[in-house]
């Protein structure tokens, strides 16, 4: 029964991340409790010690290693505490071992939440309640689209199986569409590349991926072409107005001068915004209260000391993806799962040039789905 409950919780939150933020915080609290009781009347946590956990907790810590040290003064004690959440799931799945039902159920659940979410995000939209499509509890539509790119390849990768393809490759479509409808550039080049990227590794295996992938992008080319979606046509007047980047390169001067006056504790987890606060005109400061960028972002906030632990948890993870990238005749759930976590990895890392990504509820599933992955790879 306790292992029901545990993964009842996990259900949970994978149905309640994209939609609502109190049911997720008790799902979360619930699957860590429960998770820790059942390791502890086991006497079983999952293995020994490896580079995986080593890299996990000194993440989970260095929000708070940093905070005394912190330039400025604002979140820099209560914004850890999403590195908190975030390592906790990844930490406990990574110590779990999830049988093929649960995994289904949990990948499941993910992929329904989402197509609810995006329901929800299009009725407020035609109904004039919001400006653009937003998932509830994600919020604003960059926030939204990279959470939506990372469930593209998750559905990408259940569509490149082969199996239930009709309902697969529906709510893939469902998903680039809604992608579209959001009119995010970085949103739209992240899943396109993440079709290619996955496309390409499934070349060994099956041949159909790859047009899959080439007629997506096809269609792509002909709506840029003939101004057929808003995203297209944004990034038409911004060139126009000289302005393509949307002034993000103030924002990463100001990162980059932020971190050289502190550049080993930095100046607070989100504290960004205080730092904006010396740009000369208001538009620059309601624009800029973080980076536009994961990697300049991280730095500035953390210093060298807090953003080690960042760095070094993404280069391994891309590192282990392409060592541990499952062979020909692998099952089932090691694809779906590692094509999952190379979702994950690269829209964080891609969007990331452009924005701050690995937080809040698309770091949290990016973490979630990293840890799907990992007990799998360590099993080859």
């Amino acid at each position: 029964m306790s292992r029901r409950i545990e993964i009842g919780f996990l259900i949970a939150l994978c149905v309640f991340l994209p939609l609502y933020e109190a049911p997720k915080t008790i799902a979360w609290a619930g699957y860590v409790i429960v998770w820790l009781a059942n390791r502890v009347r086991a006497r079983d946590f999952g293995g020994r010690w490896d580079l995986w956990d080593t890299l996990i907790v000194s993440w989970m810590v260095s929000g708070f290693v940093i905070a005394p040290f912190a330039a400025m003064h604002g979140g820099e004690w209560r914004a850890p505490l999403d590195i908190v959440r975030n390592a906790t799931v990844l930490w406990a799945l990574k110590r779990s071992r999830l049988d093929d039902r649960e995994i289904r159920w949990v990948a499941g659940a993910l992929i329904a939440s989402t197509v609810i979410g995006i329901i929800m995000g299009l009725a407020q939209l035609w109904s004039g309640t919001t400006g653009r499509l937003e998932l509830n509890s994600v919020g604003h539509v960059n926030h939204t689209v990279v959470y939506l790119a990372i469930m593209l390849g998750v559905c990408a990768s259940w569509l490149f199986l082969g199996r239930q393809f009709p309902m697969a490759g529906t709510i893939s479509l469902f998903i680039l569409v809604a992608i579209f409808v959001a009119a995010s550039r970085s949103g739209v080049v992240a899943a396109l590349l993440t079709l290619i990227v996955l496309a390409a590794f499934w070349w060994p295996r099956a041949r159909f991926p790859a047009v899959i992938a080439a007629i997506v992008l096809v269609a792509a080319a002909v709506l840029g072409a003939v101004g057929g979606a808003e995203v297209f046509e944004k990034q038409a007047e911004s060139v126009q107005a000289g302005h393509m980047l949307n002034l993000r390169q103030e924002a990463w001067k100001l990162a980059m001068a932020t971190w050289q006056a502190h550049p080993w504790f930095g100046i607070g987890m989100e504290n960004f915004d205080l730092a904006s606060r010396t740009l000369p005109t208001e538009q620059l400061r309601n624009l800029m209260p973080h980076a536009h960028n994961l990697y300049l972002n991280t730095l500035a906030e953390r210093g060298i000391v807090g953003a080690a632990a960042v760095f070094a948890l993404l280069a391994v993870w891309g590192w282990w993806l392409l060592r541990r990238r499952p062979r020909r005749e692998d099952p089932d759930e090691i694809w779906l799962l590692w094509g999952a976590a190379t979702s994950a990895w690269l829209v964080t890392m891609a969007v990331g040039m452009v924005n701050t990504t690995f937080h809040h509820e698309h770091g949290l599933l990016a973490a979630l789905l990293l840890g799907l992955w990992l007990p799998l790879s360590h099993r080859r």
